[in-house]
């Protein structure tokens, strides 16, 4: 078995794989405070919760958008499970081809979206993936498996939390959409323009990038935690992927191991 760990700015996702079959998922939040102890009890727990052995995972590998945890999952890692993770970063094979002005800038959560799309649903067409995270994340893929660019924009939680945030009556509202866009309260009336805004921005966003593709025949992917409830409004999604990120990173590990074996 192997552990697969993505590192987001809000939650930290973990995934247990033996060969190709998930064992278990889970999600803890993101906390900057958090010791490699406090980490490592909440995985031992989630480990045992579910009948999995410590000593039957033999490798894992994570990816991080958060620096200062880097050093904290990997040493968790070592001394909860035995060890040494890889991590997505320079040194490591992707097979991934990009395009980016500075390769180095690109963060490690999209290229594991990016060879998790290439690698899950081919190549015949090109790809936008679309990472409904802490910020939105607009990834395009050629036929050629080459990643050619994207977009970032703000995050939903992040635009919800702002607005919440800088006004004074304004309540913390569910992210979901109301009944219909003309909205009769003052929760539904931010949930409309929540969801619904964020439902044009992507169908805006997706048809500038097919403009300049040149063709309307691409695939469109959603994945990350508001992917379901975006799908559910617009017409530009084609797939919902939840577990793209953490089967990227099951492929990335796979790609390395097998060259480390050579």
């Amino acid at each position: 078995m192997i552990i697969c760990i993505d590192v987001g700015n809000t939650n930290i996702k973990c995934a247990i794989f033996e060969g190709e079959t998930l064992r278990l998922s889970f999600r803890v939040a993101t906390d900057l405070k958090k010791t490699s102890d406090e980490y490592g009890i909440q995985l031992s727990e989630m480990l045992c919760l579910n009948g999995i052995r410590r000593e039957d995972i033999t490798g894992g590998i994570f990816s991080s958008v958060v620096p200062s945890l880097d050093y904290t999952v990997a040493h968790m890692l070592k001394v909860y499970l035995g060890i040494s993770p890889k991590e997505v970063g320079p040194g490591l094979k992707t097979g991934l081809r990009m395009r980016a002005d500075n390769a180095k800038e690109v963060g490690a959560d999209r290229v594991v979206n990016n060879v998790g799309a290439i690698k899950k649903y081919g190549c015949e067409r090109p790809m936008i993936i679309v990472d409904f995270g802490t910020a939105t994340t607009f990834n395009v893929i050629s036929t050629e498996g080459e990643f050619i660019g994207g977009v970032i924009a703000p995050g939903i939680k992040g635009s919800l939390d702002s607005l919440v945030s800088g006004t004074a009556k304004l309540p913390r509202v569910e992210i979901e959409a109301p009944k219909s866009v003309i909205a009769t309260s003052t929760v539904t009336n931010m949930q409309a323009g929540i969801v619904f805004g964020f439902a044009g921005l992507v169908e805006y966003l997706v048809k500038k990038i097919q403009k300049e593709l040149g063709t309307r025949d691409v695939l469109t992917i959603a994945t990350g935690g508001f992917s379901e409830v975006m799908a559910h409004e617009t017409k530009c999604i084609d797939v919902v992927d939840k577990m793209l990120t953490l089967d990227g990173l099951r492929y990335l590990y796979e790609l390395n191991n097998s060259e480390e074996v050579k």
